[in-house]
């Protein structure tokens, strides 16, 4: 029983976070790898399946010690994406039961540890997941809704804006930031590049735009409009989300979190907190993440293998360093 271990894996979009746990709530080793969605990365599966097999060598746990695996995957969002998303832990001699769901699950399992609220995604990918009173799991992708605040939705947006000629003085600096970035050296070849599509490869371009994100979120702390506007717009979008999911819970009061670089800058979590004291259909309270999507996922690993994870279990596992955010 003592060697017994599960799995928890927080597949993102950038990277893949992988935790294994006793069944104790002692965590055992930690391990960080490259992208989980084959949307984002054409080598998920490669990346998946390495960082499981080095969280195992860290933890030094043989395969046939695992009892259980629980992965929350980005891009898991129906039955059609099973075949890729099962592939990814394919690991040899892995014969474990494994249970596989959206990373905003784990995200949610994570933050607010069974209690109900509202997780807000905002990173390499965009989610919005609320768990209510009645434990009743509800997206906004559920109403087709989708809060273009993915990092690379700010960056498109912003060099749209640059394109249509949307700049005042005070944008200089960020402007120059986005030629420097994408390496021209005035707005013509700008054009030009945006022209001919940027990066021919789409996902590789996606990353790229990505990978941009940081230079708008700071631009707008430093008091770009241009920045604030595209950042304001995204948050309009999340909010809108927000309020849709939240006119489902019974309470006036509901929990929210944000989980992600971009929800996370100062600027936009500035702006996160103000939208949410300003909430239409409920009182909304920002409450910070229990602990990680990691722990989350082991937390619903040692749930569905039946162990009981109590209070002094959850403080065995916040004794790991990375056991939150």
């Amino acid at each position: 029983m003592n060697d017994q271990v599960v799995i928890g894996i927080d597949g993102g979009g950038s990277q893949t976070r992988v935790m294994v746990s006793d069944l104790n709530g002692n965590i055992r080793s930690y391990a960080v790898g490259g992208a989980s969605s084959i949307h984002k990365d054409s080598n998920a599966h490669k990346n998946v399946q390495e960082t499981i097999q080095s969280s195992l060598s860290m933890a030094r746990c043989s395969l046939d010690q695992v009892i259980g695996l629980y992965a929350g995957i980005a891009g898991y969002e129906s039955d059609q994406d099973l075949d890729w998303v099962t592939r990814l832990t394919d690991v040899e001699g892995l014969q474990c039961p494994k249970w596989y769901v959206n990373d905003s699950v784990v995200a949610h399992a994570g933050a607010f540890i069974g209690k109900p609220g509202i997780v807000v995604v905002s990173g390499t990918g965009s989610m919005i997941l609320a768990i209510t009173e009645q434990e009743t799991p509800i997206k906004n992708i559920d109403f087709h809704h989708y809060a273009a605040s993915a990092a690379r939705f700010l960056a498109y947006d912003a060099v749209y804006q640059i394109l249509a000629g949307n700049i005042q003085q005070s944008d200089e600096t960020l402007v120059r930031s986005v030629q420097s970035y994408w390496n021209v050296e005035n707005m013509e070849q700008l054009r030009l590049l945006a022209a001919a599509g940027f990066m021919e490869e789409s996902k590789e371009r996606n990353k790229k735009f990505g990978d941009m994100a940081p230079i708008i979120t700071i631009a707008a702390e430093a008091g770009s409009p241009l920045a604030q506007n595209v950042c304001d717009e995204a948050m309009k979008q999340i909010m809108v989300g927000v309020e849709i999911l939240g006119s489902f819970f019974q309470s006036d009061h509901v929990s929210v979190t944000g989980i992600g670089s971009v929800v996370n800058s100062p600027y936009m979590k500035l702006k996160f907190n103000e939208s949410l004291r300003f909430g239409k259909n409920k009182q909304y309270v920002y409450k910070a993440p229990e602990l990680s999507a990691a722990s989350g996922a082991v937390i619903k690993a040692l749930q569905h293998v039946g162990v009981l994870v109590d209070a002094r279990m959850i403080e065995f596992m916040r004794r790991h360093p990375h056991a939150a955010w």
